[in-house]
């Protein structure tokens, strides 16, 4: 499917998605770029790349597609050592968690080149960073949605989306706001409550005697706080205007929470939890069946 493909960022998405499509035999070879050259040298190690690139020139000559997987802040300055050596057939991804402020560095950085930039947000992760926590199997089953401008071609936009599929993903489609507004809900404020409880935890004078007796409930409602802080800095920063709504929002609900509490209505506190539980397993059945069914499509 493709001669060759240029990765900036090796870690965990970057990584997962050259582990991927190397096992669907869908890429020759991977370029990779990165911040380090110990970073490079396992991400090869590994069998990620094959080549370690030392300057964005040497990357992307000759590559079908770019795949942008560093912090969305970084994404002007990549885009703008690119775009010398940028080759007419050439397409350039990323796969950032916030996406205005992508296009709008991808518009201020490419000018008019921009119709080769297609946006792109792969919906998989986990809480390590770095080559070691590439997966080839991370995009199976999940979502990757593209914001494609109205300059892409549409030969252009299924390029991205094929090399997505064949990472085991399945394509959904958003505006850039869409995008962002739904992931401050979603993504991005459930990360600023994780990364906000344990921080308010360990700073406690007895942080060692409740870490102490936190189990498995505390465990899973803070998985994400071990994600990376550059990362969610740079996400929460991109998208501080939706994430600052949705707060807000939960704010509210909380207080109102609150004053359920307060006032030792019971009735009300189960409603809220009720509520909440039949939202929660109403998605788990419509994700279990989503997942059931790709898997039937895919015997």
């Amino acid at each position: 499917m493709f001669d060759k493909i240029a990765i900036f960022g090796v870690g965990l998405i970057g990584g997962s998605f050259a582990l991927a499509l190397k096992k669907a035999g869908a890429v020759r070879e991977v370029a990779g770029v990165g911040r380090s050259a110990p970073v490079l040298a396992r991400a090869r190690a590994l069998g990620i790349i094959d080549r370690a690139c030392g300057s964005a020139a040497e990357a992307v000559a000759g590559a079908d597609l770019v795949l942008i997987a560093a912090p969305v802040a970084q994404t002007g300055a990549i885009l703008s050592s690119i775009l010398p050596h940028l080759e007419a057939g050439t397409v350039v991804t990323d796969a950032g968690s916030t996406k205005c402020d992508v296009v709008a560095a991808a518009r201020e950085a490419l000018g008019e080149r921009i119709a080769q930039f297609v946006p792109g947000h792969p919906i998989a992760g986990r809480e390590q960073n770095g080559p070691d926590a590439a997966l080839d199997d991370l995009y199976i089953g999940k979502k990757a949605v593209l914001t494609p401008l109205p300059e892409n071609r549409t030969e252009d936009v299924e390029r991205v989306g094929a090399a997505w599929r064949a990472c085991g993903a399945i394509i959904h489609r958003l505006t850039a706001e869409e995008h962002d507004k739904v992931f401050a809900a979603v993504s991005h404020l459930p990360h600023l409550l994780a990364y906000a409880l344990v921080d308010d935890i360990a700073r406690k004078p007895h942080a060692d005697l409740l870490f102490q007796y936190a189990a498995s409930g505390f465990r899973d409602f803070t998985r994400i706080a071990g994600s990376s802080p550059e990362m969610w800095r740079d996400i929460s920063l991109a998208n501080r205007a939706a994430l600052l709504a949705e707060l807000d929002a939960y704010m509210l609900q909380l207080g109102a929470v609150r004053e359920r509490l307060a006032a030792a209505d019971g009735a009300a506190l189960e409603a809220v939890y009720a509520n909440a539980q039949h939202a929660r397993q109403n998605w788990v059945r419509t994700i279990e069946a989503a997942e059931k069914q790709n898997r039937q499509g895919g015997d």
